[in-house]
């Protein structure tokens, strides 16, 4: 690649029209996190999994997501308290090769964290996904990132497991799942020491209102369980910050 050329970024202005810029100006300038896709996700006939779209705890809005592999990646970054924004392929970015020819990729995946820094990510469903061409673009791009103090990553798919307790804790990932007043605090409580949830539900009160409460403070990181192993009534919960039940999940940092 050659380093002379620089790098570019093409993104969708306010009313839908692109917008070509040296990548180190956009870079500074441009709230990726609030852009739409640069570009559509494809429909690839035959995948049981098509381009959808997650609502983002982190921000409250929805990002345009392209796999179940993206969806994934995006309740991971959703949960990691140093993230502040998310987007799905908001831009492109472009550069010229040594011998003249120019290439182009649209990372998957834009987070922003609170220091300012961003990551651009894609997420394959396996380590050859894309192949070739996918793994030019990465050193491009990480190339690029390197240059302006962020990040790209290709994502590893999760473990089944993790997967699975993120998916589920994510249908109580709404504000609505915290309950009425003073029921968030309560849990958190009940969780001041490691305890089976099954107990500490029932130590805070009626189950049927309290699980989903508690189901909710694990999304958010307010109490602790271990993901890695299967969620079940009688699993450890603890207190934020409790290092008990081994590895959390946690941000692609």
């Amino acid at each position: 690649m050659d380093r002379r050329s620089g790098f570019e970024a093409v993104f969708l202005d306010p009313v839908g029209q692109p917008v070509q810029q040296r990548w180190a100006d956009a870079a500074v300038a441009v709230a990726f996190a609030e852009l739409p896709p640069v570009s559509a996700f494809p429909v690839i006939p035959g995948r049981r999994w098509g381009p959808g779209l997650w609502w983002s705890a982190t921000t409250g809005r929805h990002v345009a997501a392209g796999s179940n592999a993206m969806r994934t990646q995006l309740m991971v970054l959703d949960r990691d308290p140093h993230v502040t924004g998310l987007a799905g392929r908001p831009v492109r970015l472009t550069w010229r090769e040594e011998r003249g020819r120019v290439r182009s990729w649209v990372p998957q995946l834009f987070a922003r964290y609170r220091d300012g820094t961003g990551l651009l990510a894609d997420c394959p469903s396996h380590p050859e996904a894309g192949g070739d061409r996918a793994v030019q673009a990465a050193a491009a791009v990480s190339a690029a990132c390197e240059e302006i103090g962020w990040a790209y990553r290709r994502l590893a798919p999760l473990d089944d497991v993790l997967a699975a307790n993120l998916k589920w804790l994510a249908g109580y990932r709404h504000p609505r799942n915290a309950g009425r007043p003073g029921l968030a605090p309560a849990v958190v409580e009940a969780f001041a020491r490691p305890r089976p949830l099954i107990e500490g539900v029932e130590a805070a009160g009626d189950p049927i209102e309290i699980l989903p409460a508690v189901f909710h403070a694990l999304w958010h990181g307010r109490v602790t369980a271990d993901l890695e192993a299967p969620l079940h009534e009688h699993v450890m919960v603890g207190p934020a910050g409790w290092s008990g039940p081994g590895r959390t999940a946690g941000g692609a940092r």
